[in-house]
Formats: structure tokens, sequence, C-alpha cells
């Protein structure tokens, strides 16, 4: 199932699924540029530039 998924789908299936909510581990992602600042307001619902 997770092969055919995006970056950022696979992120929010973690949120979503798993309860992972560390905002730091999605933080690494956007500091890598796996995904944007406005991806990681998508999967965490917190602006990137706030936490």
């Amino acid at each position: 199932m997770i092969d055919f998924m995006t970056q950022v789908q696979r992120l929010q299936f973690f949120w979503n699924t798993f309860g992972n909510h560390d905002l730091s581990f999605y933080k690494v992602y956007v500091q890598c540029s796996a995904i944007t600042k406005e991806d990681y307001k998508t999967i965490t619902g917190q602006d990137y530039d706030m936490v």
C-alpha cells in the first residue's frame, strides 16, 4: 500500500494511523526538502514557522 503513496501521503498516514504527533519528526522532512512548509501544515495542522 505504501509503495504508491507520495511522501506527503505517507506522512499523513503515519500522523492519522499511528498517532505520530511529534512535530520535530515532520520538521526534519521540511529541512531536507522532502516536503514543503505547506505540506507540513497539511499534515500537522501547525504552521512550520511557529514551531
